[in-house]
């Protein structure tokens, strides 16, 4: 694996977990600890703690502290690596959907 694609192994892995994708739309919108996050997802403290370790790791949240409590929210910009991979496909499919409509509108006149 080189080491350009590694970030998008790493988020896609990341996104493939229902649990992960489910703790980003809790945190979506403002920092929560990690009880907090628990007590929403019904799930251990020490679940949502491996399944935040790896969302960081793959850089789709982020963690501040507030006190003593270590706060987590979504990084928005950590889903880039993915936007650019899939975007990377649409001149193509554009490209064929120009071809499909234009060879439709030939068939037709």
């Amino acid at each position: 694996m080189s080491a350009e694609l590694a970030p998008l192994d790493a988020t896609l892995r990341a996104l493939a977990d229902g649990n992960r994708r489910a703790i980003l739309e809790v945190v979506r919108d403002s920092p929560l600890a990690v009880g907090e996050i628990a007590a929403e997802m019904t799930m251990s403290q020490q679940a949502v703690s491996h399944h935040l370790r790896v969302l960081r790791g793959a850089g789709l949240v982020t963690e501040t502290r507030d006190g003593t409590r270590h706060l987590f929210m979504v990084r928005a910009d950590g889903l880039d690596v993915v936007r650019k991979f899939v975007d990377g496909f649409w001149p193509k499919h554009l490209s064929a959907l120009k071809a499909a409509a234009e060879k439709t509108a030939r068939d037709r006149a």
